[in-house]
């Protein structure tokens, strides 16, 4: 069986970056695929990927657990037939609903979920959880791990909220709060893996019936548990939490994250577009600072007006530019939940 490690998390929260810290502590001493679903018409990631010497197979033009579930199972099944890997490592849609990828996993013959976290940004929590509660909040409900990024650059206050967000939607999952440069990968799988927790004191303490951590795996068998992330109470057929399998066959469930709620490509909106010209520093960050509130993420990489290339990462409150390496040519995504092409060609200075 060939283990599987999922890592979910909403637009922008640092799927990547993990992603690449495990490639240098653990991935890179087995033979590992890493499979991309880039919600967008333009994968970006990719190439820094490859650069570590990892397969990388990009599906993009929508989300792998909606409209393409078909296709991303069967790039599995050539993913197992044609590199025979230790581990696949899947970095779903930022907008996907991580239940849905993780029953296309089960579906596969060779595979096993070895773990399945999602990455939350300790920032945004509040706002995304209220704003987009149906895709965010799916990606937590069914996860077994939680990794808060940025924690280094919130407030007590802040993380603590956070936190909470994540308890309040899934009391059971381990939570990672420690800055990640103070982490190795290997800590880190192993938190996702659950052999650890790093909000516990004590190592075993996960035996205790009444434990309210959050990261102690039997809890399932309480029958009136109502955290909403064990495998079993799908048969409690009044069960309100919002995450069981088999809660979409209630008409009257509101909990809004069932398969035939929506897709992503209902809510979101995603836009690409390739480019030559040049960009400064200083311009790029002008113009995704007037990028108003309905963008959730820009991401590409362009020529340096002054040599080089630059790569920028924007989320609301937060722009990074830096050198990167050459592409093909310029790269421009944003997803939003509602894009205007034309203005945003506009404001870049593309035709």
């Amino acid at each position: 069986m060939t283990r599987t490690d999922v890592f979910s998390g909403f637009l922008g929260a640092g799927k990547t970056t993990l992603i690449q810290k495990l490639i240098q502590d653990v991935y890179r001493h087995e033979k590992t695929v890493i499979i991309e679903n880039e919600f967008g018409e333009i994968g970006i990631d990719g190439g820094f990927l490859e650069a570590s010497g990892i397969e990388v197979r990009e599906i993009n033009s929508g989300c792998i657990c909606c409209s393409l579930q078909g296709d991303f199972e069967e790039s599995l099944k050539k993913v197992l037939e044609t590199y025979h890997p230790d581990r696949i490592v899947i970095e779903p849609s930022g907008v996907g609903k991580l239940s849905d990828v993780i029953k296309a996993i089960e579906k596969v013959d060779g595979l096993e979920i070895n773990s399945a976290c999602t990455v939350v940004d300790a920032a945004r929590a509040k706002v995304y959880s209220r704003n987009f509660g149906e895709f965010f909040n799916d990606q937590i409900a069914s996860a077994g791990c939680v990794i808060l990024s940025r924690t280094q650059l919130v407030s007590d206050e802040k993380l603590h909220q956070a936190v909470e967000i994540v308890k309040a939607i899934n009391p059971k999952a381990r939570i990672v709060t420690t800055p990640w440069d103070e982490l190795t990968g290997k800590a880190i799988l192993k938190v996702m893996e659950g052999a650890v927790s790093l909000m516990d004191e004590h190592e075993h303490h996960h035996h205790d019936e009444h434990c309210d951590c959050g990261c102690h795996e039997h809890h399932h068998h309480d029958e009136h548990c109502d955290c909403g992330s064990h495998e079993h109470h799908h048969h409690d057929e009044h069960c309100d939490c919002g995450s069981h399998e088999h809660h979409h066959h209630d008409e009257h469930c509101d909990c809004g994250c069932h398969e035939h709620h929506h897709h992503a490509d209902e809510v979101f909106t995603s836009v690409g577009f390739e480019t030559i010209r040049k960009f400064t520093k200083e311009e790029l960050e002008s113009i995704l600072s007037k990028l108003d509130e309905q963008i959730l993420r820009a991401k590409g990489i362009v020529k340096n007006a002054e040599g080089g290339w630059l790569f920028f990462d924007y989320v609301p409150g937060d722009t990074d530019v830096r050198e990167g390496s050459a592409s093909y040519t310029g790269l421009i995504t944003v997803i939003g939940s509602k894009v205007d092409e034309l203005e945003l060609k506009k404001l870049f200075g593309v035709e």
